[in-house]
Formats: structure tokens, sequence, C-alpha cells
């Protein structure tokens, strides 16, 4: 930090905020060896388990976190989403997120904000200082501005995001040299921008323990061969932190968050080929590959993760489930899943969330008409290919989202991290920054 840059002189509170895509919190709990950082920030100020969304899927979890509302108002209700009175499907985009953004608020309020790899962001907005959007964006010369940072991420050979396809090789050595290496370049850029102390809110976001969690869960659970390749993974990120909250001024509150948990996956699921099966869907084409392709004779189907929808008359363009039988219909295909059994007996879904339980606001037209929280083990999939099986225990991931176990430290000694969750994000930056707003405009509430 340069001198002009300590002699900033303003007596306007700041915040940055560094997200972490699928960091439980128990593993930081259960290990203070491994997180000295994090561990630290708890005891400064506060810790804590929180509770993710519904459903506790990336894509939707990040615009909940950066608005503190719930995909009713954000629009955004999973990596995949269905267009209004169509079987079409679109993957949201940052233009997609229909809520206003704590950044947002916050450059209202007249203050600088610098936003980094936070996903669902595409295109980068123009009105903030700086922007670099997160995963989904084509590649960084597109997603960032200004100028400046273009530049010097093309200098660095900054990369987007972990190479998901080298996780399902037999070898990970490759994934897991690459996804250190992301993680490294991301924090690089995040203390560069860090160490300039021209904003007021910092927002930066690590995507990669996501990642490293799917593909290494089993070993890090079981001892397996990459146990140690783990924690040493997760013992930089926590360095990373640590760098970041010692380049931070004085004036500056850190706070770190997690977007939902994680816990071991044993079988993908199919919810379509089950619905098929057990009569809900049918196909119009054999070789189906879409949500196109379900024929006017089906009564349900299902989005990932966990999404169910039914044909509605109406709603669908060939729906064939009347309006005035929708409660008694969904009210069967809730007991159908729920007396699901996977192999051995085991029930597939912990519990069923109906549409009006979970969702409210302007953008629920393409909300889910249940979502089923599943049990520990059984990842629910849509799966629309023709399947031979539903529960496929052979997949290459080994660790799978959780509702519960997100993560949220706050380095305040205000900080009161319990009973909350992921729409309390939100509101917790907006207090911290001493940003104005209603009590409607936030579904959670600050824990400061």
């Amino acid at each position: 930090m340069g001198l002009f840059d300590r002699l900033r002189g303003t007596d306007t509170p700041r915040v940055a905020f560094v997200g972490i895509d699928g960091l439980p919190y128990d593993l930081v709990a259960n290990d203070p060896e491994t997180f000295p950082t994090l561990s630290a920030i708890a005891e400064a100020g506060d810790g804590g388990a929180i509770d993710s969304i519904v459903p506790p899927e990336s894509s939707a979890c990040w615009p909940v976190l950066t608005t503190g509302v719930n995909p009713g108002e954000t629009g955004v209700y999973g990596f995949q989403d269905r267009e209004i009175g169509s079987y079409d499907t679109y993957v949201p985009m940052g233009r997609d997120v229909q809520a206003t953004r704590v950044w947002d608020r916050a450059t209202t309020a007249g203050l600088d904000a610098t936003v980094l790899n936070v996903p669902v962001t595409f295109p980068p907005q123009r009105n903030l200082q700086r922007m670099l959007s997160g995963y989904l964006s084509p590649e960084a010369d597109t997603a960032a501005h200004p100028e400046e940072l273009r530049a010097y991420l093309a200098e660095a050979d900054y990369t987007l995001s972990v190479n998901a396809k080298l996780g399902h090789k037999a070898d990970k050595a490759d994934f897991v040299e690459h996804a250190r290496d992301t993680l490294d370049g991301r924090a690089a850029l995040f203390e560069r921008y860090v160490e300039r102390d021209d904003w007021d809110l910092f927002v930066g976001a690590f995507t990669s323990p996501d990642r490293i969690n799917h593909f290494l869960w089993g070993d890090y659970l079981d001892g397996g061969p990459h146990h140690e390749d783990f924690l040493e993974f997760y013992a930089a990120l926590d360095a990373h932190i640590g760098s970041i909250r010692k380049a931070l001024p004085d004036d500056v509150t850190l706070v770190v968050g997690s977007t939902h948990g994680f816990t071991r996956l044993e079988h993908d699921v199919y919810c379509n080929e089950w619905l098929d099966r057990e009569g809900w869907l049918e196909y119009a084409e054999e070789d189906h590959d879409s949500l196109a392709d379900i024929d006017g004779d089906a009564r349900a189907y299902s989005l990932v993760p966990g999404r169910f929808y039914l044909n509605l008359e109406g709603r669908e363009p060939e729906g064939v489930v009347p309006e005035a039988d929708y409660d008694e219909v969904r009210a069967d295909l809730i007991a159908d899943l729920e007396a699901w059994e996977g192999p051995n007996g085991k029930p597939v879904v912990d519990h069923v969330v109906e549409r009006e339980t979970a969702f409210r606001g302007d953008h629920d037209a393409i909300a889910p008409d249940l979502v089923a929280i599943p049990n520990p083990g059984f990842d629910l999939k849509a799966g629309f290919r023709p399947r031979d099986r539903v529960f496929d225990p052979d997949g290459p991931r080994t660790g799978m989202h959780t509702f519960e176990n997100a993560a949220l430290f706050v380095d305040h000694s205000a900080a009161a991290v319990g009973d909350a969750d992921l729409l309390d994000v939100a509101p917790t930056l907006l207090k911290l920054l001493d940003v104005e707003y209603s009590r409607t405009d936030c579904d959670g509430a600050s824990l400061v």
C-alpha cells in the first residue's frame, strides 16, 4: 500500500468480502491448524455455520448472496432455467438477475466498488470502477472492465475457472495442479487490487474450492491418494485470505462467506429417468436429450438440482394437469418423492419444499413447483438423455452440495453469526458500509 493510499483520509466505512464457492463450515471448525486465518477471524469477530438456499446450487446461490433476496426476486433458480411459456431452457447470466446487487446499492450511495470473479455476473458492468465476471464467462478479455484490468489479466495469463473435465480423469494430478494454479492466480489478482486501496467495497470470489470438493471429497474423507493435496489446497486458500487480511487498512472490515456445504456423494440420481419409470413423464422422441422432447402426456419433469415442475395447463405449452387439480397432483408427486427409495432401501429425499414456501417475488413465474432436498449421498440430476438406470454409483464426483453447513466469518467484534442463512450476507455488508436500505429491500437481516 502506498503512502497516499494510507493517507486516504475518509471516514466512510469500507468492507472487503471474500466469497468461497462451497466451503463447509465444519471443514474449518474441525481442522483449525489448516485454517489459522479463518479461525482467527472467528476469534476476533465471529464465525459459524449458516444455511444456504433452496436449491443449494451455485448459480442460484450467488445472486441470492449478492442481493439479499430469494430466487423469486432474483429470477435465477439454477444452472439451467426454463423460459416462460416454453419448454426451452437457458443458462442464466448476469443480465438475468432481476434484483439489485449489493455493489449497485453501494455505488448509488456514492461509493466505489471493485467486483472480481463473482459467478452469474457476465457481461461486466461498466458503472463499477472495475469488474471481472466469474464462471460461465466466455473469456477473461470480454469479462473484464476497464482496459487496465484486461491488460493485467492478459499479461498474467489469467485463468477464469478450473477445467472440471480434468477432474473426470482417473489420474487427477493434472486437475489438482490446475486447481491450485487457478487458486494462486485468483489470489494474486485479489491482492493486487486490495493493495490499491481505492475502493469502498471489494468483492472477490474463489470458486475452485467447489471443484476440489466435487472431485476430491472422497479422498479427503477416506484418506485417498489426494488427501494431502486436498488439505494443502485449503491451507493455501487460508494463507491467501491471511495475506488479504494483512494488506487491508484498519478501516476495512473483512467478511468471508461461502455458498453451501458439502457431503459425500454416493449416487448420481437421474430424476427424469425416475419420473419416466414411475409414469409421470413421457418423451415424444426415443433419443431425447432436452426438456423440449417431453411428450404432451407428461405430468411432471425435473431440472437440476431436484427441481420438479408439473406440466400445468395454461403455463406449459402442452400442459395436461388442469389448474383445478394442481394441489391434488402435486400432493401425489410429493408422496411419491417421500416414498422414493434408493439402493439398499435408503430414502432418497429428506424433505420436499413447496414453491410458496421457498420462493416469493415478482419473478417467480419459472419457479419449480417442488424442490426435493436429498439425503446425503444422493445427488439429484435432471438427466434428460435415455439412461439404463436411475442410480449411478460410478460417476467421477465424490462430493455434493448441501443446504446446511455453509460458512460465514465476520472480522468485527459486534458480529453475531447464529441462526443465519445466505440471505443475511448482503444486508450485513450494507450495514457495515453504512448504506441505507429499507426492510423490504432484503429478505435477510444484518448480523452486525
